[in-house]
Parts: C-alpha cells; structure tokens; sequence
C-alpha cells in the first residue's frame, strides 16, 4: 500500500508537524531527500509523532 495523506488538504500541516517533531528529537530533516538519514533517526521522528499524537488525544478524552 502506497504512503498516501488520507485528506490531501492535511499534506501541509502533516509535514509542519513532521519538522517540529524532527527537531524535538535532534534530526535534520529537509525538505525533499533525507535517504542520508539512518533508520533509528526516521523511527525517532515517527516515534515522536505518534508520542504527540497520543498525548493530544488522551488530553481530549
């Protein structure tokens, strides 16, 4: 299945998101090519994603 934003809209605000969670943990992510990035830096990003998403919604219950 390809990695697709389920609200196109959203596309921008996912990767604002992406870059603050990028720096949170200390990844220089860039806009466009980050193949240089080792797969424990792109796990932490996504790992801090999903931490903040948790954390809203567990804020909303």
């Amino acid at each position: 299945m390809a990695n697709k934003t389920l609200v196109p809209q959203a596309k921008a605000g996912l990767n604002k998101f992406k870059m603050e969670a990028a720096k949170e943990v200390g990844v220089n992510l860039t806009d466009g090519y980050n193949g240089d990035l080792t797969s424990r830096q792109n796990g932490s990003v996504g790992g801090q994603m999903v931490k903040k998403m948790v954390e809203e919604y567990e804020k909303n219950l």
